[in-house]
C-alpha cells in the first residue's frame, strides 16, 4: 500500500515525504506521534490571537538559494535581520559581541584602540570563537575575551548546557563568536525569515499531496514491529522504505542507556501592553534561571495585536519523563559511542534511513536539515 513510511512530520520528514511523493510518484505514509504536524517548528495563535512558537523561537536563515527556492513553493516570507541583545547589568548589548558592543562597553578612546587591534589580528568581518580569543597572547585582546566570557558566555552556557564551557563540544562553543564588524544581526546569512502566515501553514501545504497520507497521534511502535532484522507493518512484513526522524534510542527501548539531551521548559506570559521588552529576543546571561525571553510579535512581524505574548526558557536535563522533549544533543566522545551502538542496530533493517537531529544525534539548523532531506530523497529516487 505504501512505498515509504516516514516517521515524523518536522522539516526532515515533511521535505523527504513531499519529494518522494511528488518527484517519485511514491505513496508515502507520514506517522506523527504528536497531535499536529511541523515538529518543533509548529506555531499557533494563542488565546489572544498572537502567533506563538510552541516549542521556542524558530527562524529560517540560509544563504542557500536552492533551499530558499524550494521552501518558497509553500510560503511567502517575512524577511528581517534577526537581532539579539543580552542583558548585562543595566545595559542591553548586541550579541554576538561585535564592534557596536565594544563601543558600548568601553570609552571611545579605548574602544577605538581595541577595534584596531581586533581588525589587525583577525580581519574585518571575521567571526572568532570565544574560546579561541581567550588563547590570544595579547593582554588587550584577552581582556575583551574575558569580558565576553564572564558577562555573555560563561553563566549562559552553564545554564543552557549544565556544563562548564571547557566541557562542551567545540561544535557548540564555535556557535558563540565575537564578530569583528558593526553588523548587529545574529546570523550572517543572506536570508533571515519566518513564513509570513506561520510555519504550520507551510507544513500543511508541503504535506498536501495526493500521494501523502498523514497519521497523527500515532506512535510508530503501535503500528510497526522491528524484529529479527525485519520490519512488520500492521502485522505484515514491510519490504519497502522507511525514513525515521525520531529518537533512535527510544526506537530500541533505550536498551544501551538513554542518549543525553538538554530539554527546555517554556513559560508563556501575556501582557496587556504594546511591548514587553522592545526586542524579539533578550538573552539573560548572568543571574536569572531562564536563558532568554522571546517576544513573538517582534519575531513574526505581527501587527495590531491584543497586547503582547512572551516566553521564558528554562533549560534542564532531559530524563525521558512524560511531557519532556529532547532538544539539544550533548555531544562528546562517550555519547557518540553510545549513539553508534544504536546506529549499528538500525543498520540491520533493509532500506531503513536515519534522518534528523534525533535520529542522527546532532544539531541541525532548518536549512541544513532541509538540504539533508532533499539529498536523501533524491538519492532514494535514483
Amino acid at each position: 500500500m505504501y512505498d515509504y513510511i516516514v516517521v515524523g512530520s518536522g522539516i526532515a520528514g515533511s521535505v523527504v515525504a513531499r519529494i518522494l511523493a511528488e518527484e517519485g510518484n511514491k505513496k508515502v505514509l507520514v506517522v506523527e506521534r504528536r497531535n499536529h504536524i511541523g515538529g518543533n517548528c509548529y506555531d499557533v495563535q494563542d488565546e489572544h490571537g498572537i502567533l506563538i512558537h510552541l516549542y521556542g523561537p524558530h527562524i529560517f536563515h540560509t544563504g542557500d538559494e536552492e533551499v530558499r527556492k524550494y521552501l518558497s513553493r509553500f510560503t511567502e516570507w517575512y524577511d528581517f535581520g534577526h537581532e539579539v541583545v543580552a542583558k548585562v547589568g543595566d545595559q542591553l548589548i548586541p550579541v554576538p559581541f561585535n564592534l557596536n558592543t565594544l563601543h558600548m562597553v568601553y570609552d571611545e578612546e579605548k574602544a577605538n584602540y581595541l577595534e584596531k587591534k581586533l581588525i589587525s589580528e583577525y580581519g574585518e568581518g571575521s567571526r572568532v570563537p570565544i574560546m579561541k580569543l581567550r588563547e590570544n597572547d595579547d593582554p588587550d585582546v584577552r581582556e575583551i575575551a574575558e569580558y565576553v566570557y564572564q558577562n555573555v558566555f560563561l553563566k549562559y552556557t552553564m545554564k543552557q548546557w549544565g556544563q562548564k564551557p571547557e566541557e562542551i563540544s567545540p561544535e557548540v562553543t564555535g556557535r558563540v563568536p565575537i564578530v569583528i564588524s558593526y553588523d548587529n544581526r545574529y546570523f550572517k546569512d543572506k536570508y533571515q525569515s519566518v513564513p509570513i502566515d506561520g510555519f504550520t501553514p507551510m507544513f500543511e501545504k508541503m504535506l498536501d499531496h495526493p500521494n501523502i497520507e498523514v497519521k497523527l497521534e500515532t506512535d510508530i511502535k503501535d503500528i510497526v514491529e522491528f524484529k529479527d532484522g525485519k520490519i512488520f507493518f500492521e502485522g505484515k512484513e514491510f519490504n519497502n522504505g522507511m525514513i525515521y526522524t525520531g529518537a533512535i534510542d527510544e526506537l530500541f527501548d533505550c536498551k544501551y542507556g538513554r542518549l543525553p539531551y538538554r530539554s527546555l521548559d517554556f513559560k508563556f506570559e501575556h501582557y496587556d501592553e504594546d511591548s514587553f521588552q522592545g526586542h524579539s529576543v533578550v538573552n539573560y546571561t548572568v543571574s536569572e534561571d531562564y536563558t532568554r525571553i522571546t517576544e513573538f510579535k517582534f519575531l513574526t512581524g505581527q501587527k495590531n495585536t491584543d497586547g503582547t505574548t512572551i516566553v521564558k526558557e528554562y533549560p534542564f536535563a532531559y530524563s525521558g519523563k512524560e511531557g519532556e522533549i529532547p532538544y539539544y544533543a550533548i555531544l562528546d566522545e562517550e555519547n557518540d559511542k553510545l549513539y553508534n551502538k544504536y546506529k549499528e542496530d538500525a543498520q540491520q533493517f533493509n532500506d531503513f534511513h536515519l534522518l534528523g537531529r534525533l535520529a542522527e544525534y546532532k544539531y541541525y539548523n532548518i536549512d541544513a536539515m532541509c538540504i539533508k532531506a532533499m539529498e536523501l530523497a533524491k538519492n532514494l529516487l535514483k
